[in-house]
């Protein structure tokens, strides 16, 4: 493989951090990076040349040195706690330690052991000092496998490209070293992602690949305990192989574990069963079998009556009941679906539904994890690029036709030549570099992209390497003037000049290809180990689950879903970018960006009530009725329950513990004035208000007036009901309704312009409005209130002090008795497009309690035309059409 001394240079030092004791010091990086830099300064090439292992050496750069400290700060300076448990009721009556204190305390956990000293090769200490205390906890909760019989189901739910893969692996090396002699890795439904998955198990836990030892294996394997793998890199379950690799052998005379990687496919589950049924007449007794779903939110739902269950569902529970001893594991990162299971579905020969009755374990993410919210919501100015052109429609079929690419695209495209220039002039002419296109679910239209895109590269090859040395080489070519449009729209910022990247280009641009990924692929995406892999990758929902886009820089996203579930499965940008985060770019366009942040605040929701709910000793029932409750989940329940067939059913929503604000705002000069006005005649009917810094506080307020201020306020939404907005108007009112409660209200000062009506006078709140491309005003981040806003009518000072920002808390609060009204004239500010209206009325309703609240939710009767208009509105995303 390509190298050069900063890789040199950054291994040796690494190497040296490695072994240093943990954690390391505060002042360890510099320390030993200023060793290096003294022996290069004493010492002659040729020692220096010995010391690093290299055929030629040059210093480095002080750009160079700069960059190695912030590459090894990223690495090392890294925090992860460790994840959070939810137990079934039975599951924490029973024996919850029997690993850790027992089994885990022999001396030879061979499999972990050696998995554990590969990964602290590549991972931070702090990392796989996590990866074994999580993997330990759920160890404690599959069962011992030599009691018996027993049936465990669980489920881990981790962050989008976070490392479940390296997680699960722990799980499995730590599940053989226990005893489990079956081991099943269910691997999405593509052969790209069971082949990819196959090849890390390889490395993690066989130890070998075609006879020659790779990962874990390299130097520490015994051959009494390599495990027999009845599947390969090349090759799904098939029972001729089986047999041939078997050789007779069963799980009563053998002492290693058997694996199986295979796809999420009926005919390979039905023959792994056909299999196993000739292997053993009747049910394996005396052997435990570890099932290990990944993304198990996809295929193994049973979304039809459980008398006769969807085809895979049927075929994973008849895997199940052939042992007497299993545990069901099921690995996901949008564990919607998995909670919707019912959790007291059974059949008569099939046994319990896929339900995590056992245990629910959330992980956690590194701290140098590139995840949704760094993204999405603290730098969006930074990683996000919104897409105008509507040149490739949103809802297209598979005919669609166009002729060339749109100009967003193009742009995309040079920015990823670009990326790859500035890799390589850090030093990272060996890493791996990839672009995804991800702008439709249909085979023939990804064909028809790659296509375009092949000959665009082309151009952009050809003007390169005839122009890219001459000194007026931007007079010669259009394609190399755009280049460098793109380097300013985008890289002006970097350390290197136009210059120095466009004469590096030639160096590499032929080695720049494009490739396919869908089922009828000719030509495989291939990221070899002695070279680098420059690719962009054109494909749909064969990318979207699992499979992982080494070097991943640039991402091109077009697809209309809004399901919680199949959009963050499809943000194969999420993962680790060390070294080169800040080229990282996602072209997107403006409402699918909205719909990101949405989910994001959504999903961080969710987590805490997680923590709040194991800590009360809550039951993964419990979760997940909360999650189904959740308003913030109403837009891909109504995805997962998929029923086509539905008359009439009731809808329920728990808004105790929830605050829902009005961030999207109508634009017409009525629809404003009139919200103005209504906010006055509500100040009308109020006595003298309580005056807390500005804000006017009322306290103790008749439910009937708020109930008359929302349903006359002119609101936004997507449908009458509010089921998938941010304001659900329909079931506030009958919350209202059912709750005898009475109100506070408070109406909050800013620092703009004075609002004066009668006897109150506040400031107005600045706020930054912009179109939106459904033509209302949508505010930033879609917050329209800040700061302690929900703490206000908290009357205890020191409890108030206390509370401060912390929104949960004032929510929860035994001193906030009541829902707060929260009443906001806003002024735009000058940067947005509402700069020429003087004043604009929102609102938002903080509810109190929390998740744990055992008051009933809100339940509202769903007829068919409207369930079947909020269907077809939403254009549920199907995933078989790639």
């Amino acid at each position: 493989m390509e190298t050069n001394n900063y890789q040199d240079v950054k291994q040796f030092i690494f190497n040296k951090l490695n072994n240093a004791p943990t954690p390391l010091s505060k002042t360890k990086i510099s320390e030993e990076i200023g060793n290096l830099r003294m022996v290069i300064a004493t010492v002659t090439n040729e020692v220096i040349k010995a010391i690093l292992s290299a055929q030629e050496f040059e210093n480095l750069s002080e750009a160079d040195w700069e960059r190695l400290t912030r590459e090894f700060e990223m690495h090392f300076d890294v925090e992860m706690q460790h994840g959070i448990l939810i137990q079934g009721d039975e599951q924490q009556e029973r024996d919850n330690t029997w690993w850790t204190q027992i089994y885990k305390q022999r001396t030879d956990n061979y499999y972990w052991e050696r998995y554990s000293s590969f990964l602290s090769k590549s991972l931070p200490p702090e990392v796989v000092k996590t990866i074994d205390t999580d993997t330990d906890i759920v160890m404690n909760n599959i069962e011992n496998p030599s009691v018996g019989p027993f049936s465990r189901y669980g489920m881990v739910v981790g962050h989008v490209q976070s490392g479940k893969t390296g997680n699960y692996s722990a799980l499995i090396c730590k599940a053989a070293d226990a005893g489990y002699k079956f081991i099943v890795v269910i691997a999405g439904g593509i052969n790209n992602l069971r082949n990819q998955t196959q090849e890390r198990l390889n490395e993690s836990f066989i130890g070998q690949t075609k006879g020659v030892q790779v990962g874990a294996g390299k130097g520490n394997t015994r051959k009494e305990s390599m495990p027999l793998s009845l599947t390969t890199i090349e090759a799904d379950f098939n029972k001729q192989d089986a047999d041939r690799s078997a050789q007779g052998l069963n799980f009563d005379n053998i002492s290693v574990p058997v694996l199986l990687v295979i796809k999420k496919n009926t005919s390979t589950l039905a023959n792994v069963i056909d299999w196993l049924e000739h292997q053993y007449k009747g049910k394996v007794i005396d052997h435990a079998m570890l099932v290990i779903d990944d993304e198990s939110d996809y295929a193994s739902i049973n979304t039809k009556k459980e008398e006769d269950p969807t085809a895979i569902n049927h075929k994973l529970r008849k895997l199940l009941s052939l042992f007497e001893k299993y545990a069901y594991v099921a690995y996901t990162a949008t564990p919607y679906a998995n909670i919707f299971i019912d959790h007291q579905a059974s059949h008569n020969e099939l046994g319990s539904d896929l339900f995590p009755k056992d245990f629910i374990y959330a992980l956690d993410a590194p701290s140098n994890y590139f995840g949704a919210r760094k993204i999405f919501i603290e730098n969006a100015d930074l990683y996000l690029v919104p897409i105008k052109d509507d040149y490739i429609p949103y809802s297209h079929k598979k005919d669609f036709y166009i002729d060339e690419l749109p100009e967003s695209l193009l742009d995309a495209i040079r920015l990823f030549v670009l990326n790859i220039s500035i890799r390589r002039l850090r030093g990272q002419l060996d890493k791996h570099n990839s672009m995804l296109v991800h702008a439709s679910r249909f085979t023939d239209v990804h064909i028809l992209l790659a296509a375009l895109s092949e000959d665009y590269l082309k151009s952009i090859k050809k003007d390169v390497m005839a122009y890219a040395g001459l000194q007026n080489a931007l007079d010669q070519s259009t394609t190399l003037r755009q280049l460098k449009n793109t380097f300013e729209d985008h890289l002006s910022n970097t350390e290197f000049s136009w210059n120095q990247i466009l004469t590096s280009l030639p160096a590499f641009i032929e080695s720049v290809v494009v490739r396919e990924v869908h089922q009828r692929t000719s030509v495989p995406l291939e990221y070899r180990k002695d070279m680098a892999t420059n690719a962009i990758v054109v494909g749909g929902a064969s990318l979207a689950r699992g499979f992982t886009l080494e070097g991943l820089s640039v991402s091109y996203f077009l697809r209309n879903t809004v399901f919680y579930d199949t959009l963050m499965q499809m943000g194969r940008w999420f993962g680790y970018r060390i070294g080169y985060e800040d080229l990282c770019r996602i072209y997107m366009p403006a409402d699918r960006i909205t719909d990101f942040a949405d989910i994001i605040k959504a999903t961080e929701d969710l987590i805490l009530d997680f923590k709040l709910m194991a800590d009360q000793k809550k039951t993964p029932n419990d979760f997940g009725l909360a999650i189904q409750e959740n308003p913030d989940s109403a837009l891909q329940i109504t995805a997962r329950n998929k029923q086509k067939n539905v008359q009439e059913f009731y809808y329920s929503m728990r808004l105790d513990g929830r605050l829902k604000e009005t961030s999207y705002l109508l634009k017409s000069t009525d629809d404003i004035k009139r919200n103005i006005e209504n906010v006055k005649n509500l100040i009308d009917k109020l006595p003298e208000p309580i005056d807390r810094e500005g804000t006017k506080v009322w306290k103790n307020i008749n439910k009937g007036f708020a109930k008359d201020f929302i349903m006359n306020f002119k609101t936004y939404d997507k449908d009458k009901l509010g089921l998938t907005s941010r304001m659900p108007i329909g079931f506030i009112i009958k919350y209202i309704d059912e709750r005898s409660t009475n109100w506070d209200i408070a109406l909050y000062n800013g620092s703009g312009d004075p609002f004066i009506y009668k006897n109150i006078i506040i400031n107005k709140e600045k706020r930054q409005l912009k179109i939106n491309s459904s033509g209302a005003y949508e505010l930033a981040n879609r917050q329209v209130s800040s700061g302690s806003a929900e703490s206000v009518s908290i009357d205890n000072d020191s409890i108030r002090n206390e509370i401060k920002n912390d929104r949960r808390k004032a929510r929860a609060s035994s001193e906030r008795q009541r829902p707060l009204l929260m009443l906001h004239i806003l002024q735009p500010d000058e940067q947005g497009d509402a700069k020429d209206i003087q004043e604009i009325a929102a609102f938002g309703v903080s509810f109190n309690g929390d998740v744990t609240s055992e008051e009933a939710p809100v339940k509202l009767l769903i007829n068919t035309v409207y369930y079947q208009n909020l269907l077809e509105g939403l254009n549920y995303d199907s995933e078989s059409d790639d």
